[in-house]
């Protein structure tokens, strides 16, 4: 009997727990159940032991960012009461029945709904492999070009036609009451009771199975009055981390996972066991659009609004490590307390089968797996720092281009700044705070750029200075994205931990923001790998107090978490600006080739690069022509510039000293001596500085000699700058003055001239010599005496004090010469006092430096005019120098001195030009070449030479064409991935 009325309480709680799951889909969560909740104990189940009511979670009921609330569910009234069991066969037959059908029916539809839970868990649970469909055949993503998939969909029956299918358990529990009214006997009812447990055992959710009790009901009531709520809040709390940090392991394990298997499957497509090429990949086609932007001058009202994840922070707030994390390899230079960073980093993030590292200007990968490649990458990156930085500055605006490929990586662009200083300390230069602060704000600035604000946890906040920055560049914190760094530091340090929960929230400072994070970069080893800084920073915050006291919350910790938040934040940004500005191109595209036709309509439109190849061949063709001179040319203009270079020495210092002697003998003795010193030290010289100017100057005439119609000015600069340049570079060659001075020194001993048109083309050129001489002292002597009486009267200028004394003087002079023909070259002491005497007489003052100045302008005028009527003389003196001179008071030794000047420029101009058209020629083409080279890889050059209206219009053209069509094709890509 006593076991009859316990089938009869179960039967009535079953029955009330029935009904209020009726009408619903699948199970009841686990927080909806009572903590009194118990299942009950049927006498034909042995096995079902007595237990403890306990909590129990379910993973899939729990995420990193909500908690579901827990809610009471009233159980029915129970009644209690006695129901005499009747053998009736008819009745229990229908029990039986009964139980069948409902078995089955519980079967089926708790089955289909755990079937399809569990499916969904694991369709999440499977990572997005998207971007891998070119993986599968083409003939399954054409297949629904033979099978109308849509049109079978609409067949299927949807969820709420297969809900029509499950049972009606009010109407269940209806026909439970009539046939307990009917069959009133002991075997119906335990049969219908054991039918209702079973239902509802088979519909009940796995969670509900975790709060089955024991018969001692009234025991465990009493135990869970005595917990209070607060411990009950701490144990729901804790169980709460645990499967929340249950969940982010198992989320590893499976990204860890995935990321092999990319590997893998990007390793064989590598292979080439696909032979479909790999198509560039969505963050590459938009890193190269961003290099593109970053050469581009932003003119015609057209700026570089297109999304990046700007890094700033503080100095030493740990940036540096939170790239690193994110790019998981130690990627960066590092120094404890001085500015590593001078200039900004573009670091692209992609996906690849290797982790590796590459410059946009450089095929070198670096493998970031090995360590030494890790060192040679963080010394590359330096090194292109200091190159960008200009001599007297600290920090440069120039931006240093990165790729990071890898496994697993999040796609994204970030941009590392120079870290923002407060006190420019010694070594700096003055104005480097103001430029960290134009070049952040240059990047924060752009409407759709993310500001990944990294702020030092261990140091007060009220220290900092990148807040304000950021509060004022993203006042409503729209595109902010708040990260703590060095959490650990900031929890074992500060007092008051709900102080950092005040900075991950934003209450402690005015910055809004679009989501707040907390990491952890490492112990302040700067040996540490990245795996076991992301061990640490886990471990850290599973034993955190900041998460047990839910100061944070799991999603707010962690750099994995943050690099997702980041992605996702970046993608969403891309998304919604790259269309606006790929149309702003266009329009900007459509101008600039309106302009281009309105004014150079019959003009290809040539960017700097296709100018400077052009200018480069035209160069390169006048250097040739320089082959194609005659070496008639070549004597004659070599000839005459030796000869301007020379003459003064040869009149000066040989001739004149030579011909002021007393005898023949003592002539030509002295004009050896000269001679021979002469070509030991100076002349070899000066005719290879003769020839290298000669190359020089008509060099500088194939140059910039107009080509009529055809030529182009806008290449007058750059032909100019090569000109010069090259000649820098040229030098002759050593051996060139050795071979010069021996043909030289032999060409002055011959003294045989063989025929008279010799004679008579020394006596010419030394009459030419000494004219050009003649007139230079006479221009000399009538700038010192000032004009004559002719110009005086005719154009009313008159002589100065000083020139009134010179003529007087030299009018005193040249009295005397008349008196001596002959006079030696230089007069003597008392000739001075005499004409002294002689001029203060006539009431002039002179001194004697004065006079002998004078008498040297003089005696030079009345000695080359001698000379001049000595070569007149020895027109008919070849004869006689057939003879020697015997005989003869004729002497024409310096008609020979001169023929024997006049020979040595000869044969000196035929070997330069023989050095010229053999080897100098060729080793300045090549320098011309080597220049060229140089100038092509220096893009600032050739900014600086080829510059104007027309070359600025065809440089912007081509780069508005450029970005239009990269970001054209980006769009297409990225309508593809979705």
């Amino acid at each position: 009997m006593w076991r009859l009325r316990r089938a009869a309480v179960a039967c009535e709680v079953c029955q009330s727990l029935v009904k209020r799951s009726s009408g619903i889909k699948g199970s009841l969560p686990l927080q909806k159940l009572h903590l009194v909740s118990r299942s009950i104990y049927h006498s034909h189940h042995p096995t079902l032991k007595l237990q403890r009511p306990q909590f129990r979670t379910s993973f899939h009921q729990f995420s990193s960012l909500t908690n579901l609330p827990l809610r009471k569910l009233k159980l029915s009234p129970i009644k209690y009461g006695y129901q005499p069991c009747r053998n009736f066969w008819p009745a229990r037959l229908a029990a039986r029945l009964l139980k069948l059908r409902y078995l089955i029916l519980g079967s089926a539809v708790g089955g289909g709904y755990t079937a399809k839970k569990t499916f969904d868990q694991w369709k999440d649970m499977i990572p997005d492999l998207s971007d891998y469909k070119w993986i599968v055949p083409d003939i399954v993503w054409e297949i629904d070009e033979y099978i109308d998939l849509e049109k079978i969909r609409k067949a299927l029956p949807n969820s709420e036609d297969l809900a029509k299918l499950a049972p009606d358990f009010d109407k269940i529990a209806e026909s439970l009451s009539l046939l307990k009214d009917f069959f009133t006997t002991g075997h119906k009812l335990v049969s219908e009771v054991i039918g209702a447990s079973d239902l509802l055992l088979l519909l009940g959710s796995p969670g509900e199975t975790a709060f089955r009790a024991t018969d001692h009901g009234s025991e465990s009531d009493k135990h869970y009055r005595k917990v209070t709520d607060k411990e009950k809040i701490d144990q729901l709390q804790e169980e709460l981390l645990h499967t929340q940090l249950k969940y982010q392991r198992i989320l590893e394990r499976l990204e860890k996972e995935n990321k092999e298997l990319r590997k893998l499957v990007l390793q064989k497509d590598d292979k080439g066991i696909h032979h479909r090429k790999l198509k560039k990949s969505l963050i590459d086609m938009y890193s190269e659009v961003l290099d593109v932007l970053s050469d581009y001058d932003a003119s015609y009202n057209t700026q570089d609004h297109l999304p990046r994840v700007v890094v700033v922070g503080d100095q030493s707030a740990g940036k540096t490590s939170v790239l690193e994390m994110i790019a998981q390899a130690r990627i960066f230079p590092r120094g404890s307390g001085e500015m590593m960073t001078r200039s900004p980093v573009k670091v692209t993030l992609s996906e690849g089968p290797h982790h590796v590292a590459l410059f946009k200007d450089s095929s070198r990968e670096f493998d970031l797996t090995k360590e030494e490649d890790l060192a040679a990458l963080r010394h590359e990156i330096e090194l292109r720092m200091r190159k960008n930085v200009k001599e007297g500055c600290t920090v440069s605006p120039e931006t240093i281009s990165l790729n990071v490929k890898g496994p697993g990586l999040q796609r994204m662009v970030l941009v590392d700044l120079p870290g923002v200083i407060s006190t420019v300390t010694s070594g700096m230069a003055p104005d480097t705070k103001e430029t960290i602060f134009s070049i952040s704000k240059a990047y924060m600035q752009n409407p759709n750029a993310i500001i990944l604000c990294i702020q030092d946890g261990s140091v007060d906040a009220e220290r900092s200075i990148v807040t304000d920055l950021v509060s004022q560049m993203d006042p409503h914190g729209r595109r902010t994205i708040f990260v703590l760094t060095k959490v650990d530091l900031a929890e074992k340090n500060v007092a008051s931990p709900s102080r950092i929960q005040q900075i991950i929230e934003g209450k402690l400072f005015p910055m809004k923001a679009l989501g707040y994070f907390a990491v952890v970069t490492g112990k302040g080893n700067s040996s540490e790998s990245i795996e076991a800084i992301r061990e640490y920073e886990e471990e850290f915050f599973e034993n955190s107090k900041l998460l047990k006291t839910s100061m944070l919350k799991a999603h707010q910790v962690t750099t994995r978490n943050l690099s997702l938040a980041v992605s996702d934040c970046f993608w969403k940004m891309v998304r919604e600006s790259v269309e606006q500005q790929a149309d702003s191109f266009k329009a900007t595209r459509f101008n600039l080739e309106t302009e281009w036709k309105n004014n150079y309509p019959r003009l290809r439109e040539l960017d700097r690069n296709e100018l400077f190849e052009k200018a480069k061949n035209e160069i390169l063709d006048e250097v040739i022509s320089l082959s194609q001179v005659t070496p008639k040319h070549w004597e004659e203009i070599l000839q005459q510039s030796l000869w301007e270079r020379v003459s003064t020495h040869v009149i000066e210092n040989i001739y004149l000293p030579a011909a002021q002697t007393m005898n023949s003998g003592t002539f030509n003795t002295t004009v050896d001596i000269k001679l021979k010193q002469w070509t030991d030290k100076q002349l070899p010289n000066k005719a290879v500085e003769v020839a290298w100017e000669t190359l020089q100057e008509e060099f500088s005439r194939f140059m910039t000699e107009p080509k009529g119609k055809e030529h182009d000015d806008i290449f007058d600069k750059l032909k100019e700058a090569v000109k010069e340049e090259s000649i820098k570079r040229h030098k002759w060659n050593d051996f060139a003055e050795d071979s010069l001075r021996v043909i030289q020194h032999n060409a002055l001993e011959d003294r045989s001239i063989s025929d008279k048109q010799q004679w008579d083309a020394a006596i010419y050129f030394m009459e030419e010599a000494l004219q050009a001489r003649l007139k230079d002292t006479e221009n000399t002597i009538e700038n010192m005496i000032g004009p004559d009486w002719k110009k005086r009267w005719l154009y009313w200028k008159n002589r100065t004090q000083e020139q009134f004394v010179h003529n007087e003087t030299k009018n005193e002079l040249e009295k005397m010469l008349k008196c001596t023909e002959d006079h030696p070259a230089y007069l003597a002491s008392d000739e001075i006092t005499t004409v002294r005497k002689n001029l203060e007489s006539r009431g002039v003052e002179v001194d004697p430096s004065l006079i002998k100045d004078t008498w040297h302008q003089v005696y030079r005028r009345h000695f080359l005019k001698t000379a001049l009527n000595h070569c007149n003389l020895c027109r008919r003196g070849f004869y006689y120098y057939q003879r020697h001179f015997v005989d003869s008071e004729l002497e024409c030794n310096d008609v020979v001195l001169f023929w024997r000047i006049q020979r040595m420029l000869a044969i000196t101009a035929n070997t330069l030009r023989q050095q010229l058209t053999n080897t100098e020629v060729r080793r300045l083409e090549k320098n011309v070449k080597e220049v060229l080279e140089d100038f092509a890889e220096d893009s600032e050059k050739k900014v600086k030479l080829l510059t104007g209206k027309r070359v600025q219009l065809a440089e912007d053209l081509k780069k508005v064409r450029e970005i239009q069509e990269k970001l054209d094709a980006f769009i297409e890509a990225l309508h593809q991935e979705k």
